[in-house]
């Protein structure tokens, strides 16, 4: 438990190294003097920030898609080095609410987080942003929390998905002031390319198996034909939003291929290559009909050896194209994304078929 201190004990950089997770610290913005609730937070204005160290104002809508289709799932990126960003800065408090923290602190309450990972005491706050003393390490200070300026002070915020990754302590930037409508001359600033990537991890994309025919159990040398109805797949699109900031960015997500793995090396896909076109229409092959059963599906297997009392694992992929569109008329590319599903594919031994 974090206790009220004065000052911290004198490291290289004048401050300590206090684990957040570790204290019930109160929000630098909380003016009710009230503990934050558990997990990320931030109230409808984006005005109060707790001090975990993965809360976040950003506000991320579903802005159409995905509900279709059984629970939706996440995307995988095909590019398996690609991640969303592991933290950026965010705004936190006006120069009252970290006046007011302050406060709090020389009245007994816990310490103030300056960045992710570290808090400060009595003597450094009020040394640094009342009076307008340079601390170690930072050559930034304030007069008085800037109160009369239009800006807020900032913060780095972490990737909940990537705590724990060393990429994560790029952000230890100590509190520092903002102008308002500015974004900091950062790399790691809430540009729309980061909220967009950060949209990119939250899609979730609907659940649907494949329709086959036969369904469950084909036959040696006769074509399984696979398809979707039309409309099963559509775009999928996700708003992230710092209105703090005056940033955001909407990522879309396209399904626009579907690929077929039989499970098995003794199996012909139609196409050859496994992948079936998605249809304008948002369709994928054709849907069998009577009279089909010899003929090539565009989309779909055949199976060339009988499965010996364990089904063949058909895998279904489909590949979700990614886009993005943000504030200020930006717009761009992230890497393509994938979401499969596996059904079980009995094949009997019989060479023709009664349809």
């Amino acid at each position: 438990m974090l206790i009220a201190a004065k000052s911290c004990v004198l490291l290289a950089a004048s401050v300590c190294a206090l684990g957040l997770s570790s204290t019930a610290a109160y929000a630098i913005g909380d003016d009710n003097n009230k503990p934050p609730s558990s997990g990320p937070s931030g109230d409808a204005s984006g005005t109060t920030l707790t001090a975990k160290a993965t809360a976040t104002s950003i506000k991320v809508t579903q802005v159409s898609g995905g509900t279709s289709g059984g629970s939706p799932k996440a995307l995988a990126p095909v590019d398996p080095n690609w991640q969303p960003p592991a933290c950026w800065y965010e705004p936190v408090a006006t120069s009252q609410q970290l006046k007011a923290a302050v406060t709090r602190l020389k009245e007994g309450g816990d310490l103030v987080p300056v960045t992710p990972s570290l808090s400060w005491g009595e003597d450094l706050m009020v040394s640094h942003y009342e009076k307008g003393e340079a601390s170690a390490g930072s050559g930034d200070s304030y007069t008085d929390y800037n109160l009369g300026k239009d800006g807020r002070f900032w913060r780095g915020v972490i990737n909940k998905n990537r705590e724990n990754d060393q990429a994560s302590y790029d952000c230890e930037r100590t509190l520092f002031w903002q102008n308002a409508n500015t974004l900091p001359d950062d790399k790691h600033a809430p540009t729309p390319d980061v909220l967009a990537a950060y949209a990119y991890d939250k899609i979730k994309v609907p659940e649907t198996e494949v329709e086959l025919k036969p369904a469950t159990k084909s036959t040696v040398n006769l074509p399984t034909w696979v398809w979707l109805d039309k409309g099963t797949f559509k775009e999928v699109k996700v708003r992230a939003e710092l209105a703090d900031a005056g940033v955001w960015a909407e990522t879309t997500a396209k399904p626009v291929a579907l690929h077929l793995n039989p499970g098995t090396e003794d199996a012909e896909t139609y196409p050859a290559s496994g992948d079936c076109k998605i249809n304008d229409d948002g369709s994928i092959g054709t849907p069998y009909t009577q009279g089909d059963a010899d003929k090539t599906p565009p989309c779909g297997i055949t199976y060339q050896r009988a499965t010996n009392g364990k089904p063949y694992q058909l895998t279904a992929s489909i590949t979700w194209q990614i886009s993005w569109e943000g504030s200020g008329g930006a717009k761009g590319d992230l890497p393509d994304g994938t979401f499969e599903t596996t059904q079980d594919m009995a094949v009997q031994e019989i060479q023709s078929i009664n349809r």
